[in-house]
Formats: C-alpha cells, sequence, structure tokens
C-alpha cells in the first residue's frame, strides 16, 4: 500500500503536465511509497494523449464534465490508496526537497492535519500560498489590494503553523480528508482551500506550512485571469455566508459590489472591455 498518493488535477493542462510527472521522480528521492493519480476534468486539449507514455507509471481517472478544482480533486482522493494526500497544481514542478519533508512536519508536531508547501513564480519568487482566514478585515483589505502589504498572505521562512495553505500544493492525511467530507463542492475553484483549512480547524486539526519542499509555479494554466475573478468574488460570497453571520455576508456583499462597480466605470470611462466584462459578470452574481 502506498504512503502517499499524489493527487493532479488537469484541465487543458498539455503544455505542462508532462515535466510535473517527471519531476515527481525527483521529489521521492528514496523510493518512499507513492502513487500518482491525475485526474481529468475533461480536458478539449491533448492532455490525456500527453499522458499516454506514463500509463503504466501512474492511475488516471477521467471525469465526464469539468467538475471544479473541489470536484476533480474528491474524485481522486476516492480511489486514493495513501495514508496521505498531496494535492498539487498540474503548472507545476518540483524543484527542492523531497516526499517525506511534508510527511514528517505530521510526525514532528501535534494534531496536524494539513501541511503546505512552498511554491515559487518561474523567476524564483516566493508565491504568498498561506494567509488568514478571512473576515471582515481581511476581505476589505483584500477588496483594496492590500492584503499582502497587511501581512494577510505571506510564505514564512520557516515551518509555522498557519491558518490556511494553498490548495495548489496542500498534503492532507487521508482520515482527516474523509472524516471532513473533502473539499466543498459549491466552491468550483478557488477558496475552497481556506473553507476547507477552516472547517479543520474548527474539528480540531492543525495547519502547518514548510519552506523545506518547493514547487516552482510555471503558470496559472487552468484559468485565465477574468475567470479566476468571477470565481474568487462568488467563492468569497459563499464562504462568508457559511462561516460568517447575515450581517458580515451583506457587508462583504456590498463591499465587494462596490469594488466591481467602480473598475466597470472606470473601464467605460478609458474604453477597457475587460474591466468592463470581467466586473460586469460580478455584478450579476
Amino acid at each position: 500500500m502506498p504512503k502517499v498518493s499524489v493527487i493532479i488535477l488537469t484541465y487543458n493542462s498539455s503544455a505542462y503536465i508532462s515535466e510535473l510527472i517527471k519531476s515527481t521522480k525527483e521529489f521521492n528521492p528514496d523510493g518512499s511509497s507513492f502513487e500518482i493519480i491525475v485526474v481529468d476534468n475533461s480536458s478539449t486539449d491533448d492532455t490525456l494523449v500527453k499522458l499516454k507514455p506514463f500509463e503504466n507509471e501512474i492511475t488516471i481517472k477521467k471525469n465526464e464534465k469539468n467538475l471544479g478544482f473541489a470536484g476533480g480533486i474528491n474524485e481522486g482522493a476516492k480511489i486514493a490508496k495513501g495514508d496521505y494526500l498531496l494535492f498539487i497544481n498540474p503548472d507545476t514542478k518540483f524543484d527542492k526537497g523531497k516526499i517525506e519533508d511534508l510527511v514528517s512536519v505530521f510526525e514532528k508536531f501535534g494534531k496536524v492535519g494539513i501541511v503546505g508547501g512552498k511554491l515559487i513564480d518561474k523567476n524564483g519568487r516566493a508565491e504568498k500560498s498561506t494567509g488568514r482566514f478571512f473576515g471582515l478585515f481581511e476581505i476589505f483589505l483584500m477588496s483594496l489590494g492590500l492584503d499582502e502589504a497587511f501581512g494577510l498572505r505571506s510564505s514564512p521562512k520557516e515551518i509555522k503553523k498557519v491558518d490556511f495553505v494553498s490548495g495548489g500544493f496542500m498534503m492532507v492525511k487521508k482520515q482527516v480528508f474523509e472524516k471532513l467530507n473533502g473539499f466543498d463542492e459549491n466552491f468550483f475553484m478557488y477558496v475552497e482551500d481556506v473553507d476547507f483549512c477552516k472547517r479543520a480547524k474548527n474539528a480540531g486539526y492543525q495547519t502547518y506550512f514548510t519552506p523545506e519542499t518547493e514547487l516552482v509555479h510555471v503558470s496559472h494554466g487552468s484559468s485565465d485571469r477574468s475567470f479566476a475573478i468571477e470565481n474568487i468574488y462568488k467563492g468569497l460570497f459563499y464562504y462568508t455566508k457559511k462561516h460568517g453571520n447575515i450581517f458580515s455576508y451583506y457587508l462583504v456583499k456590498l463591499l465587494l459590489r462596490l469594488k466591481a462597480i467602480v473598475l466597470v466605470i472606470i473601464g467605460t470611462i478609458f474604453n477597457n472591455s475587460y474591466l468592463v466584462d470581467t466586473y460586469g459578470k460580478v455584478l450579476k452574481i
């Protein structure tokens, strides 16, 4: 039985997936027992063709439709055999560390349910892949683009307990994932990782971050920026409704809609169709 199940969710990930699969061997230099599961969210490019050379080394799960991040990962977790589940984005490749470095964090500290690794961009700069849970103050700063300036998102330089880690490089004890019924599929993409870590904390589990393992995030290959913004808004609305109260929900909705209105006006004045189209969609949520 494998100790770790590496679960990779793909959607039109042809440009990146081969390099990621190859790099997993470098992430496992000690020969630790692990399996690789690739869940494909009904790609329309040649992602599945690129996976053919690896068919004897990996398990491929083909979804009939795009289930989003939460739904796709949940499908992979259902067939995973490992004690630990490692979720990694398809547009990444391993850069430093090994699989046991993540597992060791669970063994070193208390009731750890989740461990996140370090993400860096293709220029070697650390991505802010940990953060504080989203409350009114945090969302207010996010709406102004000040979340990183105020330290709400960060990339710690040491092993550290945090509120949440990115689902793009997240290891979870399988029994914890099953106990929490996986990711909430009401989130199509984005914010589901924050919600999962929040529910884990409520259940008595801790989330840690370690910089000892690194993934290079080559590109945001699964979505364009407009799509991302729309789904982040949806995710924040749902997250606040789920974890806040009626007052905080409507206040967050008002705050983010005001931002969208301002950006639509700016886009109209400066003939910026991207702003008009993107935030016009947000106003319809």
